[in-house]
């Protein structure tokens, strides 16, 4: 069991090294980008305590069914879980917490006038450290998806890799 874990640490720091330099990605939103048109990204700090961001460190993030919202002129993260650090004892901190995002005011009251539009919404896509090793995450000004939308992305996607698969044979 013990081998199995190390071998996904070595798969997770691989993944980490094509990310880029100074990125290491802990997780990503998949279903953000299917769910969505990404219109504009921006990048926010959270406000962590220690064993979270210990537990980051594992790579112990779920992304799924996450969003945010702007209350009270402040950004939150509702729904990322963040699992209790293994170490942690009593300083973890519950997991499915709302954690306050670290932006500049004019950077949230612009996503506030944006938020006001009809359907506009802000989606958490990738968490990551950056090269400071500060805990970063990416949010996306996003429109929702009309189904044909989806089934039109689902299309191209196919069709790019067979065009991908038939260049590949041609190269042979």
């Amino acid at each position: 069991m013990a081998k199995s874990k190390v071998v996904r640490q070595a798969a997770a720091a691989a993944k980490a090294k094509q990310a880029g330099p100074g990125k290491k990605t802990i997780a990503k939103n998949r279903s953000a980008r299917h769910e969505y048109f990404i219109d504009e990204t921006l990048e926010a700090g959270i406000e962590l305590t220690g064993t979270e961001v210990k537990s980051l460190r594992e790579r112990a993030c779920q992304l799924t069914d996450c969003f945010c919202l702007i209350r009270g002129r402040e950004a939150w993260l509702h729904g990322v879980h963040i699992h209790p650090y293994s170490n942690g004892g009593v300083w973890n901190v519950d997991p499915d917490r709302k954690r306050r995002l670290l932006l500049h005011r004019r950077q949230i009251d612009y996503l506030d006038a944006k938020l006001r539009q009809k359907g506009m919404a802000l989606v958490p896509l990738e968490i990551y450290f950056d090269e400071h090793n500060r805990v970063k995450l990416a949010i996306g000004l996003a429109r929702g998806k009309k189904l044909y939308d989806k089934r039109a992305d689902m299309a191209r996607r196919d069709s790019d890799r067979e065009i991908a698969r038939a260049l590949k044979e041609l190269n042979r």
